[in-house]
C-alpha cells in the first residue's frame, strides 16, 4: 500500500490537475471510514461517486459476489438508466467484463459492449457507452465484490488511476471480508443462544410439564376407580407443577428480555446487581477489582448471562440476605465469583439436585464458549460460591 502511494506521488500525470493529492485523500477517507462505517454497503455505494470522478467515467455501478459465490449482486448505481438498473439486480458471476475481473483478479476493460447490450437487452451499451471497466474489490486474491464504470467512446482509465483502485480495491476488499465474517458470526452466536435456550427450557419448563402431564394420568385413573383421596392428591401434585411451571416461565421470559447495556459488561452487571436487590429483598455488593475490562462482546455476553442466571437461582433456592460478586484478574485469567449467605448445597445432593437447582448445564456451556470453567462450592460459613474462571485473550496481554 505504502508502495502504491509512494509511487503515485512521485509519478503524478501530466494533467496539472494530478491524482496524487487525490489518490491520498481518497486512501485516508476509506481509511477512516473502515473503522467508522457500520454498514459496508453504504461505504461502497458512497465511494461509486469518487470512482466515476477518478476514471473519467459517465456512470458506474458496485456490485457484491452473493455468499453463494455464484452471482453479482447490485448494491448501488450512478447515471444508468432506471430499466437496466432493474435488469442488472442479479447477474451470473461468470458475465463478461465481471467474470473477466473476478477471474484475473485485475482491473480488466471490456469494449464489447456488443455482448452486454445482448445479456441486458437495453440501447444503452451502444448509444452512451463505448467500453466498460471492472475494478474487482479483493481480500487475499478472492474477489469480494466490484465496481463497474461505464465510459464514453475515447475516454480510458490513466494507468496511476489503475494503480489507485488497486490500493482502493484491496482496502474495500477487506471491509466486505470483515462484513462477511460479522454476519458469520452473528449466525453462529444466534444458532447458539437458540441452543441455550432450548436446553434451559428442557431443564426447566418442559421437564416440569412432563411431570405434570404424567400426574394427570394417574389422576384420570384414580377418577375412573373412584379413590377420591388419591385423586385429591394427585390434583394438588398437578396444581402445584403447574404453579412452578409458570414461575419458570416468568423466570425465562424476564431473563431473555434483559439485555446487556450498551456501555459494557460493568454497567450491566451493577442493573443486574439492582434489579436482584428488588426481586429478592437481599443485599448485593459489586465489586470491579479491575480498572478496564476488555472482553469481547461474545465474552461480555456469555458472562453476563453466567451471573445473571447465578442470581435468578440465589433468588429462587438459597434464601440468602447477602450477595456478593466480584471481577478480579489473575495470572491472565479472569475470575468471577457470586457468593451468598443462603443454605448451601449439601454434598450428598450435589449429583442429584445441584445441576437443577443451579442450571449448571447452561452455565457450563457458556463458561465453555469462554474457554473456562465453571464451579460451584459451599462455603464454610455457609451459603454458596459461583466461581467463573476464564482465560484473558493473548491479545490483550501483549497490549
Amino acid at each position: 500500500m505504502k508502495d502504491h502511494i509512494h509511487h503515485l506521488i512521485q509519478h503524478p500525470s501530466a494533467d496539472p490537475g494530478n491524482v496524487s493529492v487525490p489518490a491520498l485523500k481518497v486512501l485516508s477517507e476509506i481509511t477512516t471510514s473502515l473503522s467508522t462505517d457500520a454498514d459496508v454497503e453504504q461505504l461502497l455505494g458512497r465511494f461509486l461517486a469518487t470512482m466515476i470522478r477518478l476514471a473519467g467515467a459517465q456512470a458506474g455501478a458496485v456490485r457484491i459476489i452473493t455468499d453463494d459465490r455464484t452471482h453479482l449482486r447490485l448494491i448501488g448505481s450512478v447515471g444508468l438508466p432506471p430499466q437496466l438498473v432493474e435488469h442488472e439486480t442479479l447477474v451470473s458471476l461468470d458475465c463478461g467484463v465481471c467474470g473477466k475481473a473476478a477471474r484475473e483478479v485485475t482491473v480488466s476493460s471490456w469494449s464489447n459492449v456488443a455482448y452486454c447490450k445482448r445479456q441486458a437487452n437495453d440501447a444503452y451499451f451502444s448509444d452512451s457507452c463505448s467500453t466498460v471497466v471492472a475494478v474487482p474489490l479483493m481480500h487475499k486474491n478472492q474477489v469480494m465484490g466490484v465496481y463497474n464504470l461505464f465510459m464514453a467512446e475515447g475516454k480510458v482509465v490513466p494507468d496511476d488511476v489503475r494503480l489507485l483502485f488497486r490500493s482502493i480495491s484491496e482496502h474495500l476488499g477487506i471491509a466486505l471480508e470483515n462484513a462477511r465474517l460479522t454476519r458469520e458470526n452473528m449466525r453462529i452466536s444466534l444458532m447458539n443462544e437458540r441452543q441455550m435456550l432450548a436446553n434451559q427450557i428442557h431443564d426447566s419448563l418442559a421437564q416440569t410439564l412432563a411431570y405434570a402431564k404424567m400426574r394427570l394420568t394417574v389422576l384420570s385413573g384414580a377418577m375412573r376407580d373412584e379413590d377420591y383421596p388419591k385423586a385429591n392428591r394427585y390434583l394438588g401434585d398437578v396444581e402445584e407443577a403447574v404453579d412452578l411451571a409458570y414461575a419458570d416461565l416468568r423466570d425465562l421470559i424476564t431473563q431473555y428480555r434483559d439485555r446487556i447495556n450498551p456501555r459494557g459488561l460493568v454497567p450491566a452487571i451493577h442493573e443486574l446487581a439492582k434489579n436482584f436487590r428488588k426481586k429478592a429483598n437481599a443485599d448485593v455488593d459489586f465489586l470491579n477489582l479491575l480498572q478496564e475490562v476488555n472482553l469481547s462482546p461474545d465474552e461480555e455476553i456469555q458472562v453476563f448471562h453466567i451471573i445473571q442466571e447465578s442470581l435468578y437461582n440465589i433468588a429462587k433456592h438459597a434464601r440468602a440476605r447477602h450477595v456478593v460478586i466480584t471481577f478480579d484478574l489473575e495470572n491472565g485469567q479472569y475470575i468471577v465469583n457470586v457468593a451468598d449467605d443462603g443454605v448451601g448445597v449439601q454434598k450428598k445432593d450435589e449429583s442429584s439436585t445441584m445441576g437443577k437447582s443451579f442450571g449448571l448445564t447452561i452455565m457450563r456451556e457458556r463458561a465453555g464458549r469462554l474457554n473456562g470453567r465453571l464451579s460451584v462450592e459451599s462455603r464454610p460459613a455457609g451459603g454458596t460460591v459461583i466461581r467463573l474462571v476464564f482465560p484473558q485473550r493473548k491479545s490483550e496481554q501483549v497490549a
